[in-house]
């Protein structure tokens, strides 16, 4: 759906509150089709955030995997040498 929304389970440390907003905002910017909402929709715009943050959070705090936990910065250069490759920067 939307590339730029990070995975966010079973990192060490575990994912911040901006990071859990910053995806929620995404996820709503996306389905909702704005980028910045109008005076008129920006409440209810910016209560879906919320709403999807809070949703993200307890989901996240639902979680259980037997996986070994990924490492934050490991995971950073495995996309870059993955982007480096695909467009050959």
């Amino acid at each position: 759906m939307c590339r730029n929304i990070k995975m966010l389970f079973n990192f060490d440390p575990p994912a911040t509150d901006d990071e859990i907003y910053a995806a929620s905002l995404q996820y709503v910017r996306k389905v909702s089709g704005y980028n910045k909402p109008s005076k008129a929709n920006e409440e209810a715009f910016f209560q879906a955030v919320e709403g999807v943050a809070i949703s993200t959070r307890n989901l996240l705090n639902s979680l259980e995997t037997n996986t070994a936990v990924r490492n934050r910065e490991a995971e950073t250069e495995k996309s870059r040498a993955r982007n480096a490759k695909r467009f050959g920067n």
